[in-house]
C-alpha cells in the first residue's frame, strides 16, 4: 500500500518519505529545518502541534533551533515559514491525508506556513476511504480534514496556481515504528 500511496502524492506533488524509526525521522526534520533556514523571525520560524510523535522525542533537541516553537498561536502560524503536525490516516488509493483536526493547532500549522511537514505513522496507512469511514469514530471527531498534495487553484483561464489557500509544499513523512493517533 505504501507504494500506492507514494506513487498517488507525488502525483499531485507532494514530497515522501519513510523511515523506520522516529529517531532516524527526527534526524531526516532537524536536517530539513536547518537546511531550509528556520530562525526566529518573521518568515523564517516554525511552528509543531503536539501530537505523539513528539511524546517519544528528547526535546533538548528541539530546542536547539532557533524559531521552532512548539506553543503554537495564530499569529506564530501565520508568519512561520513551516508547520509540522501528525496526520491520522493516510489513503493508498488517493494519496491522501486524515486528520482529527478539531483541535485549532492541527489546522494552524497544516494550513498557514508555505511548507506543511506531515507525519505519519505507517500501521494507519488505508486502502481507502470507506476503510477510513470505518476507522473514524465520527462522535469523537468534530473536524476531519483531508490533505492531498500542497493547495492548488485554476482561476477561470484554467491557470493554476500553487499555494493560494494552503502551503506550497508538502512533504508526508512515514514511520514504520510510530503508533497511530487513533
Amino acid at each position: 500500500m505504501y507504494d500506492q500511496f507514494k506513487t498517488r502524492a507525488e502525483g499531485v506533488s507532494a514530497e515522501v518519505h519513510r523511515f523506520p524509526t522516529q529517531a532516524e525521522a527526527l534526524d531526516f526534520i532537524i536536517g530539513f529545518l536547518r537546511d531550509e533556514g528556520v530562525a526566529d523571525a518573521p518568515e523564517r520560524r516554525a511552528v509543531w502541534a503536539d501530537c505523539p510523535f513528539l511524546a517519544g522525542v528528547d526535546r533538548q533537541q528541539l530546542a536547539d533551533i532557533p524559531g521552532l516553537h512548539l506553543e503554537v498561536s495564530r499569529e506564530l502560524a501565520a508568519e512561520a515559514r513551516i508547520g509540522i503536525s501528525q496526520m491520522d490516516w493516510a489513503l493508498a488509493d488517493t494519496g491522501t491525508l486524515a486528520q482529527d483536526a478539531t483541535a485549532i493547532d492541527k489546522r494552524l500549522v497544516s494550513t498557514l506556513p508555505f511548507i506543511h511537514i506531515a507525519l505519519v505513522a505507517t500501521s494507519t496507512l488505508l486502502p481507502d476511504m470507506p476503510a477510513l469511514l470505518t476507522s473514524a469514530e465520527p462522535h469523537k471527531t468534530g473536524y476531519i480534514a483531508m490533505v492531498t498534495g500542497p493547495s492548488r487553484t485554476a482561476d477561470i483561464e484554467r491557470v493554476l496556481t500553487i499555494g493560494v489557500h494552503g502551503p506550497e509544499r508538502l512533504i508526508i513523512i512515514f514511520i514504520d515504528q510510530l503508533g497511530g493517533t487513533h
